[in-house]
């Protein structure tokens, strides 16, 4: 396994393993199985540290890799589709790209679903009602129903910053501050 591959390789090896997987999910209409299995795999990479070192190690075989991700998709009880993926993934000795696998097929769903994700960085933590607000504007704007990934930042004083993909709106307090005195070094 060659771990020193650049980043953008591995992402587009990825993806074509992603867009394999979803493709196969898509024409069995299986793709609600699929969500819930990267579901259960994100999950069980974030708690189980044994099992990021499997995929990250290459002190671990090809054939032993291969078989502790067909015990880990048997016990997560992952779908046929996802189980012979990780199988030929681990085979091929790139096992390493699983996280990269699993944020493309999340990408792939959200697309063919209609959604989009937007990132939101608040000063505090948003209630329902004011995520709820958020999203319906951002859907009126972009026409697709946008989900948000929620992260707070208490440096940010006040407001969000929302990334939505190559867009960037900061309308933080920090951020005004800034644009404030920049203007007031050219004015002076």
């Amino acid at each position: 396994m060659d771990v020193s591959e650049p980043a953008s390789i591995s992402s587009g090896i990825a993806a074509r393993y992603a867009k394999a997987v979803f493709d196969l999910a898509r024409e069995g209409k299986k793709l609600k199985a699929l969500e819930g299995d990267i579901a259960k795999l994100e999950s069980a990479l974030e708690e189980s540290a044994d099992l990021r070192d499997l995929i990250a190690s290459p002190i671990y075989s090809r054939e032993d890799q291969e078989k502790a991700m067909l015990a880990v998709a048997t016990k997560l009880g992952l779908s046929p589709i996802m189980r012979n993926a990780l199988a030929l993934i681990a085979r091929k000795g790139r096992l390493y790209l699983l996280p990269q696998l699993l944020d493309a097929l999340k990408k792939a769903i959200a697309e063919a679903k209609g959604e989009i994700t937007a990132d939101v960085i608040a000063a505090k933590a948003l209630t329902k009602a004011q995520a709820d607000k958020l999203a319906r504007a951002l859907k009126a704007s972009t026409g697709k129903t946008v989900k948000l990934n929620m992260s707070v930042d208490q440096d940010l004083i006040g407001g969000l910053v929302i990334k939505l993909g190559s867009k960037m709106i900061d309308t933080t307090i920090a951020s005004k501050l800034d644009s404030l005195q920049n203007a007031m070094k050219e004015v002076g």
